[in-house]
């Protein structure tokens, strides 16, 4: 039986800061977090975009001094996003051995050999079009792209990445990439899906970042449509069948119910992404000093990894390593 005031006064472990850390429910730790990093042309490159620094473009050289710098503060992975020299309409870049990212994971294993390095798998960043398949008739073509981010995800693990991140939402593409993985001798790297991807409007400043706005229509054709939550799981279903080593979510905070959702449903590990417009939104809101950022972003983080992650990729990172 429930018991009653006064003889229950909850209030008694929140009246100071040691009493409320002693029975705190969800920690973060800067060891659940990843750092995304934009890999660009050129040396001696840095370009931020306005307002918001952590999106900003660095060269390979100046993307190992920012991963150097995020290990010494005890960040132990980053994901990889690649921002080719030139583009084409199958995103050749992306499976290219000479590509950036390449380029990038090899400078990296040299440089920060303790840095776990994982990379995102899409073409949209490659393609004259945006879109993260082939385009045909105006339509993206999934069988084909499956083979292209395959070839794509290989090319990743033979330049040193210790993790694979699908990002493209076609159908059957976690089994294409363990498929093609295992038959080149990566069958230890694992796949890191985002199985839950939708098509949000937080993406804006990442697309600018990365350089990938479609050039024509959206992509609510293969992502997500953000009213449904039982489509998201059945796509989790399908990519845990299909091999899928974490299960992710894109975007966190609109999408906090999903996240418990699959935390609840699977047993594989889950991860969030804390987007650019979620990055976004706070820092424009704490330059105008309506919310005090260091607050707000520890609270908002609080609740991606209360709702059930177990690693959150947040432009918040290189800071809360500080903070926390």
């Amino acid at each position: 039986m429930t018991s009653v005031f006064p003889l229950t006064r909850l209030r008694r472990f929140r009246r100071t800061a040691p009493l409320r850390s002693l029975v705190r429910e969800t920690r973060l730790d800067v060891a659940d977090l990843v750092l995304p990093l934009f890999v660009c042309p050129g040396e001696g490159v840095e370009l931020p975009l306005d307002g918001l620094p952590a999106l900003t473009q660095r060269s390979v050289d100046r993307v190992c001094e920012e991963a150097a710098d995020a290990h010494g503060a005890g960040i132990g992975a980053v994901l990889l996003f690649g921002i080719p020299e030139e583009k084409d309409e199958v995103g050749s870049g992306a499976f290219d051995d000479d590509g950036i990212v390449q380029r990038a994971l090899r400078a990296l294993r040299e440089a920060v050999p303790e840095l776990v390095l994982l990379t995102d798998v899409c073409l949209c960043e490659y393609t004259s079009h945006g879109h993260c398949g082939v385009v045909s008739d105006g339509e993206v073509v999934n069988d084909l792209s499956l083979e292209l981010l395959a070839k794509t995800a290989v090319s990743h693990a033979e330049a040193g990445a210790h993790a694979v991140a699908p990002s493209d939402m076609m159908d059957g593409r976690v089994a294409a990439l363990r498929s093609a993985l295992d038959d080149a001798g990566f069958e230890q790297t694992p796949i890191v899906s985002y199985a839950a991807k939708y098509a949000s409007a937080f993406f804006g400043p990442f697309r600018e970042a990365a350089e990938s706005a479609p050039a024509f229509g959206d992509r609510r054709g293969y992502q997500l449509d953000p009213a449904n939550v039982r489509e998201a799981l059945r796509e989790c279903e399908l990519d845990v069948a299909e091999g899928a080593d974490v299960l992710m979510v894109k975007p966190a905070l609109p999408n906090l119910d999903v996240i418990r959702a699959v935390r609840e449903k699977f047993d594989l590990p889950v991860a969030a992404y804390n987007v650019s417009g979620e990055y976004a939104m706070l820092k424009a809101a704490a330059a105008r000093g309506w919310l005090d950022e260091r607050a707000a972003v520890l609270e908002s983080l609080t609740a991606i990894k209360r709702a059930g992650a177990d690693f959150v990729v947040s432009y918040w990172t290189k800071k809360l390593a500080g903070w926390l």
